[in-house]
């Protein structure tokens, strides 16, 4: 039922002040909250003929509290298109918080944030960064460790303590100079005052031991402290899940490891800078040296989602048990640390994205297999494994001394159960490489992918990225619309690497570019499979082989 609040204010000109709006003059109202709409009306219940002087026209409008003050010359001067903040209340969706947690695909509130229920009408929810965290609580990874030592303001430490700042709290420890005491409550006092202090040389030697003591025991209890957060840890990552996954599993040769923290920090030089060789949106990858000399890439996730451990681990089974020349081999995982840590077989020549930036020498034949073997481990994941792997891209391309193609970087990929042909799920992935139809719907297919590689292919044939491009903003409608022109005017020529550009192979890089195109369709129905693109690419490599050859 419709509520009403008023306010009424006097014309007594003697009477107004400036910056008071109580009566005199200006009035004002508290909105209520859950209101959904407002209407405003404003009468006068006397003549005011006698106030024309100054002011023929009463206002009424909504204005943020605080941000607007009264001055006696708005009776004359104010205008009808002034405008004033105000701040709206406003909610995610129509459900509350415990029934919003149970759709992961639709959910809002991301990683180191809670949700609460919005007040009033509204039926939503909203989201805020958990304490000790700062930030946008809907982005990936929006909520920030606030380092609370920064500033005395931020924690409650006593001068006599130094701040030590942990992931989303901090703990005051005694300076220097001061120890804590047990029969005070942990407050730390100076070691001179401390009860107990040797004041006889001939007891040094008991105080000494006793020092050496209480080392023991102060080490034994961290030690004691660090295997017990290691052991958290492992149980809130899924690791007693994957150990009995990993038991029961058929093919014991294929078992992925699960490795110590010390293993993985002794193989980085305890994740050295220097050790760091890639970096991107989901983590921090190092190369590393195991006890037995070989070489591995360790992946530090920046983050994990706890309703999906179940989906993590399901999917670190299915990694560690494909053995696919065309995809970078999961050797196995630790659990014990914050965020799970990923260690795959390490690849030596970089990403295919480092090769089309530094403008290497990259032969027609070399750039065929790339494309070839890439789409043989996309059509591998798709019918044998239902993996869409979501974020195809020149930088998730490695490549050996031999150029041969390994996919890598599974960390926003989704394994699709049998009988399903799409997941709905919030929409991730680079920007430019992204399917268009999964960014409207956010239904993933596998076609999600073909669109992907869609654009490497064309970035294979231009020796550059899609974003390097010079595209006008007013024409640029996306990489789809803007390589499908390129072949509809015929100038496509014009964009090719040089080192591609040959007359001998005009035709196979006219029909590989067509394979893009195909892959490119904003539809995701009218696009080929990636069966059909490696057996099309498969014959196109045999056609550049008898070119070379000489026997066409």
């Amino acid at each position: 039922m419709p509520s009403s609040i008023s306010c009424s204010s006097d014309c007594d000109h003697s009477s107004l002040r400036n910056g008071s709006c109580v009566g005199h003059g200006c009035c004002h109202a508290p909105i209520p909250e859950g209101m959904t709409s407002a209407a405003i009306f404003v009468d006068a219940t006397k003549n005011n003929s006698r106030v024309w002087d100054y002011g023929k026209c009463g206002y009424g409008f909504i204005v943020q509290k605080h941000m607007y003050t009264f001055n006696t010359k708005d009776l004359s001067t104010m205008s009808k298109n002034m405008s004033f903040p105000v701040v709206l209340d406003w909610s995610v969706g129509y459900t509350k918080c415990k029934e919003a947690k149970i759709d992961n695909a639709t959910y809002l509130c991301k990683e180191n944030s809670v949700c609460y229920n919005a007040k009033g009408s509204l039926n939503g929810y909203r989201c805020k960064c958990s304490d000790g965290f700062t930030g946008n609580p809907y982005l990936e990874d929006g909520c920030k460790d606030v380092n609370e030592c920064e500033s005395a303001n931020l924690n409650k430490c006593l001068p006599e303590q130094y701040c030590n700042n942990t992931y989303g709290s901090y703990t005051c420890v005694c300076s220097k100079g001061f120890q804590a005491d047990a029969k005070r409550g942990g407050q730390c006092i100076p070691l001179h005052k401390s009860e107990g202090r040797a004041v006889i040389a001939g007891i040094g030697e008991g105080v000494a031991g006793a020092a050496v003591a209480m080392i023991f025991v102060y080490w034994g209890a961290k030690r004691r402290l660090r295997i017990k957060g290691r052991k958290d840890y492992f149980k809130k990552n899924g690791g007693i899940m994957l150990q009995e996954m990993w038991f029961t599993c058929e093919d014991p040769v294929n078992k992925g490891k699960i490795f110590t923290e010390e293993e993985l920090k002794k193989a980085t030089d305890n994740f050295h800078i220097d050790k760091v060789i890639g970096e991107g949106g989901y983590g921090v990858v190092y190369i590393g040296t195991l006890a037995n000399k070989t070489l591995v890439a360790i992946k530090k996730s920046k983050m994990i989602d706890q309703s999906q451990i179940k989906q993590f681990v399901n999917e670190v089974i299915i990694l560690s048990q494909i053995n696919h020349p065309n995809i970078v081999k999961l050797l196995g995982c630790c659990l014990e640390t914050h965020v799970p840590l990923l260690v795959y077989e390490y690849i030596t020549n970089n990403t295919l994205c480092h090769h089309i930036h530094s403008h290497a020498t990259l032969t027609l034949g070399k750039r065929l297999k790339i494309a070839a073997e890439t789409a043989e481990a996309l059509d591998y994941m798709h019918s044998s494994t239902q993996i869409i792997h979501r974020d195809v891209k020149p930088s998730n391309i490695l490549l050996d001394n031999e150029f041969t193609a390994k996919i890598s970087d599974f960390g926003i990929s989704r394994f699709v159960p049998l009988g399903q042909t799409h997941l709905s799920t919030s929409v991730k992935g680079t920007i430019g490489y992204m399917d268009p139809e999964y960014f409207r719907t956010s239904k993933l297919t596998e076609k999600s992918d073909v669109y992907s590689f869609g654009v490497v292919l064309m970035e294979l044939l231009m020796g550059k990225e899609i974003h390097s491009l010079e595209i006008p903003l007013t024409a640029y409608k996306g990489a789809a619309e803007y390589l499908t022109s390129l072949m509809t005017d015929d100038t496509f020529v014009l964009v090719l690497d040089d080192q591609i550009k040959k007359d001998e192979y005009f035709e196979v890089v006219k029909c590989v570019a067509n394979i893009a195109i195909n892959c490119l369709h904003l539809e995701g129905k009218t696009r080929p499979t990636m069966t059909q693109v490696k057996q099309e690419l498969e014959r196109l490599r045999r056609v550049l082989l008898d070119i070379e050859a000489g026997s066409i």
